[in-house]
């Protein structure tokens, strides 16, 4: 595609391949006054996860499995109309869509090890703690010990 400035990299070496999107162009209701009736510059980008071939087979699952919600038939839909210009809305939608499979192919986080507080550091809390309940009790007029 001339003037594109793809190709949009997910992760690693694997990126958005051209040849899986399609796109669809449409009038816009955003900016661009009476220029706005006459051009096509709101732009659909449509990616079939469930059927590329671009994704290793492991963030595939992992990206159908995350996205299940947005999903329709396998397929994800990004749309931008932000832009007047058709050129910078299909930029911006190549990049959301590319984002957006970045995240949903990111590995899980590491599980949290679970730790012991400190013997210390409760004894501080207990402390500091004891102390403020002895800093409102002196404010009552009456004695309570």
């Amino acid at each position: 595609m001339v003037g594109m400035s793809g190709p949009y990299l997910i992760r690693g070496s694997v990126s958005l391949p051209e040849a899986e999107l399609s796109w669809r162009f449409s009038r816009s209701s955003g900016p661009g006054g009476q220029h706005v009736n006459t051009s096509d510059s709101q732009v659909e980008l449509r990616f079939d996860l469930a059927r590329t071939e671009a994704l290793p087979e492991v963030w595939k699952q992992r990206a159908l499995e995350r996205l299940a919600g947005r999903l329709v038939d396998g397929v994800v839909v990004v749309r931008a109309s932000e832009h007047r210009s058709q050129w910078r809305n299909r930029e911006t939608a190549a990049v959301r869509l590319a984002a957006l499979l970045a995240e949903a192919t990111a590995p899980p986080p590491k599980p949290r090890r679970a730790t012991r507080i400190p013997r210390g550091i409760n004894e501080r809390r207990l402390r500091e703690k004891k102390q403020r309940s002895d800093t409102k009790r002196g404010r009552s007029g009456r004695d309570w010990s």
